[in-house]
């Protein structure tokens, strides 16, 4: 089993990527159900993020969406340069939609509230937009598997170096609690007054901790050059499992020194996500695209369709509710009697989540693909 990858990429003609598709639904999906618990009580633990060091399904939420960027930007623009297209020019279209997906993030932290003078400035749409644009530059100056290898153990080991080395006035180096981390202290200086209005002094989507959320949308680029390899079907999923296998147990051996945090995006969360990430995208490639057992995925098709207007229709449909005053009472009334507190507040989600899909159905029925 051989793969020739470290070269500029010349895409093998092959049928759309169903499982891709699929997998960017599934993801919408948790997201929707994760982020709307409705009544604001307990929730089991795998639908909400590890408090501090560990990870639950919740954690997995962001980092696959990331490495999906990456590997559809991978396809995209290694078709586009085949056939001759400017890599400056794509830059620039990268760089456009990269401000786009920035400024509605913005957007949806200045709605409801109203005002700039606390305006959270990151959030996950800023740092979306913050990883395509950098992945982005990365893979088009050097479109070859090596420069992307490279980068991405610069950007891991460089932010380790700065997490464990660097001192924190008050607190010294290596402190990697909420008040004492290095990520925290150059965010607060930074986004001093406009960070996540939860704690006030720091942020989960922050700007140091973006340096290893940029390795995993870099991954997501590395499985795109798998992808475009001339590796049978078979070769590339057995490739993808050794390669998530790997990055899993790096990931829970750096676990060992750094703990894989999500709050603080460590290396080691970075690596095991990836890992995570290459393992659910070989098992839906080798039974959607490989074995074409894909009837059960269209639902999951169609959520992805128009993944980023699922993610602003579904925190501006929660942000309405929240601001008119609906979302408990509707909780109480319909979702509240259902059972036990968390089983109540999974089905208001699982509602959520069906509602969300209409949407997209109803968009995927007109074949309205809205594009940024």
């Amino acid at each position: 089993m051989g793969l020739v990858a470290d070269r500029s990429p010349e895409p093998v003609s092959s049928p759309r990527i169903v499982s891709l598709d699929a997998l960017r639904g599934l993801t919408i999906v948790s997201m929707l159900i994760v982020n709307n618990p409705g009544g604001g009580g307990p929730v089991f633990a795998q639908l909400d993020h590890a408090p501090w060091n560990g990870w639950t399904f919740t954690d997995l939420v962001f980092p696959f969406f990331l490495w999906i960027a990456g590997l559809a930007m991978t396809i995209s623009f290694a078709k586009r340069i085949h056939t001759g297209a400017d890599r400056m020019a794509l830059f620039l279209h990268t760089a456009r939609r990269a401000a786009t997906i920035f400024l509605i993030g913005l957007a949806i932290n200045f709605t409801g509230r109203w005002r700039f003078s606390d305006l959270r400035i990151m959030g996950v749409l800023q740092r979306i937009g913050l990883c395509y644009l950098i992945a982005g530059a990365i893979y088009l100056a050097w479109p070859r598997l090596r420069p992307v290898l490279i980068a991405i153990v610069v950007l891991l080991a460089g932010y380790w170096l700065l997490m464990t080395t660097v001192p924190v006035p008050g607190f010294g180096p290596g402190v990697l609690t909420p008040e004492g981390n290095f990520a925290r202290w150059i965010d607060g200086f930074v986004l001093t007054g406009h960070m996540w209005r939860v704690t006030k002094v720091w942020d989960p989507e922050g700007l140091v901790s973006s340096l290893p959320a940029i390795a995993n949308t870099l991954f997501g680029v590395t499985c795109g050059f798998l992808l475009q390899s001339c590796a049978s079907m078979r070769q590339k999923t057995a490739w993808m499992f050794t390669a998530g296998t790997a990055l899993l147990l790096a990931g829970s051996f750096m676990n060992i020194w750094l703990p894989i945090n999500k709050n603080l995006w460590t290396s080691s969360y970075s690596v095991f996500m990836a890992g995570m990430a290459y393992l659910v995208f070989a098992a839906l490639y080798l039974i959607i695209d490989v074995a074409g057992v894909r009837a059960w995925s269209r639902p999951f098709v169609i959520y992805g369709s128009n993944a980023i207007a699922m993610f602003v229709l579904s925190d501006t449909m929660a942000i309405t509710m929240i601001k008119m005053g609906w979302m408990r009472p509707v909780f109480r009334t319909v979702f509240a009697n259902i059972g036990p507190p968390k089983v109540a507040s999974l089905s208001f989600a699982l509602a959520h989540a069906l509602v969300m899909g209409l949407a997209a159905w109803g968009l995927w029925r007109k074949r309205w693909l809205i594009k940024i």
